[in-house]
């Protein structure tokens, strides 16, 4: 199905074919004629299968057929649960309204509070924001959302699990009752729909792919390898079949740093991004990463669902996630809008735990391969087996996960 035969407004159309989208994703055909008839929607699709565009097109459709003010509040309100992700939607949405006059902001912290207070004062139809900057505008009296119409959750599974709740609830306080309210995700399941069923009207359910499955368009590959020649492996990888753009996820912003540094020592310019990082110094890693300007770029969870990156072919997990979702968001780096990838996965011993939470998830066997040059030594034991007088550091671990577990075998 074509843009055209979703009956949207020309502008949005010429902005679309402009940006080389001609058909319709199915999240996109699906959602879109709901959204444009008023209903409340929550819909989930994989990572990469045009989610922003299935909630704003209808959206701002709707704001080009109605009279709007001069200096005016915003009418649409997009909650994300990251600055990266916020960022995104925006220069999505910022590229849909080329041919409109419709004003975009976007809202979030590590950033200077002051230019957002103008572009707020200048007047805004559509603010897009992470809960906790949004709520500093709204103690500053720097935003009103009393003309709010359209109110999106994108990522809310995400946003749940970060904590914002309390944040999102005196959010809630401040919107319209009537409005038309949409929940994207990756992921939806009872457990979220439970917390948030009272700021919905009666919604469509609507949902691509089997959810919690990893995309069709992405080739997993498992190595076992010991912890020590992790690094030496991915060089290996990198280096021999000449990849030029290849991220790598890691657990903690210490050994995001600490892969990045030894990288560079093996010629490969590489660059961390983890929440430690300024806003500034993320965004400019992030340039130089697309530009090509580095070659590698090592990241923690929290980009996980916030980078966007047109024909990225390679993802690294250095070290699997703890929670088994977060599998599926970074492997959903690459392999988007129906293109192919690769994500290759290292394992460890005392980590086969962590890929047996995936397996469940995925309920799939997910078998990993000995590379020539990198067998692990197979004498080792796990350190969780290993009597040790304390707990270890992977038991730690491995407590922190077991109550994901169990929520998840309650759904």
């Amino acid at each position: 199905m074509t843009f055209t035969e979703l009956q949207l407004n020309e502008a949005l159309i010429q902005a679309v074919a402009k940006l080389g989208f001609q058909e319709a994703t199915a999240i996109q055909a699906l959602t879109i004629p709901i959204i444009l008839q008023g209903s409340d929607v929550v819909a989930s699709a994989q990572t990469g299968t045009g989610k922003t565009a299935a909630f704003m097109l209808p959206i701002l459709h709707q704001l080009l057929i109605k009279p709007r003010q001069e200096g005016r509040n915003p009418s649409v309100l997009v909650l994300a649960p990251t600055r990266e992700l916020a960022q995104q939607v925006a220069n999505s949405s910022i590229s849909f309204c080329e041919h409109t006059d419709i004003q975009v902001t976007c809202l979030y912290g590590g950033a200077n509070i002051g230019p957002q207070e103008k572009s707020l004062r200048a007047g805004t139809d559509v603010v897009i924001a992470t809960p906790g900057r949004l709520l500093d505008h709204l103690i500053k009296g720097s935003l009103s959302l009393d003309n709010i119409t359209h109110l999106v959750f994108d990522e809310a599974d995400r946003m749940l699990d970060m904590g914002f709740m309390g944040e999102i609830k005196r959010i809630m306080r401040k919107v319209p009752n009537s409005r038309q309210t949409l929940l994207f995700s990756a992921t939806v399941d009872e457990s979220i729909l439970k917390q948030v069923s009272g700021w919905l009207n009666n919604p469509t359910r609507v949902g691509v792919d089997t959810e919690n499955q990893a995309a069709a368009t992405v080739e997993q590959i498992f190595y076992s390898v010991d912890e020590e020649r992790k690094r030496e492996l991915i060089s290996h990888l990198i280096g021999k079949n000449n990849w030029q753009q290849v991220l790598i996820f890691t657990r903690t912003k210490n050994s995001a740093d600490e892969y990045a540094s030894e990288l560079n020592k093996d010629g490969l310019a590489t660059l961390a991004i983890h929440g430690d990082k300024t806003q500034g110094a993320r965004d400019k890693a992030l340039a130089k990463f697309k530009s090509g300007e580095i070659r590698v770029l090592v990241a923690t969870d929290v980009a996980a669902r916030g980078i966007d990156i047109e024909s990225l072919n390679y993802v690294i997990n250095a070290e699997l996630p703890y929670v088994a979702e977060d599998y599926i968001h970074r492997i959903g780096r690459s392999g988007r809008a129906g293109k192919t990838g690769q994500a290759i996965s290292l394992v460890t011993v005392d980590e086969q735990w962590l890929l047996e939470e995936i397996e469940i998830l995925l309920d799939a066997r997910l078998v990993p391969q000995w590379l020539p040059g990198y067998e692990p030594d197979l004498t080792r034991e796990p350190k969780n087996n290993r009597r040790d007088s304390g707990k270890s550091q992977k038991q730690r671990d491995k407590k922190r996960i077991l109550g994901a577990r169990t929520k998840r075998r309650r759904r």
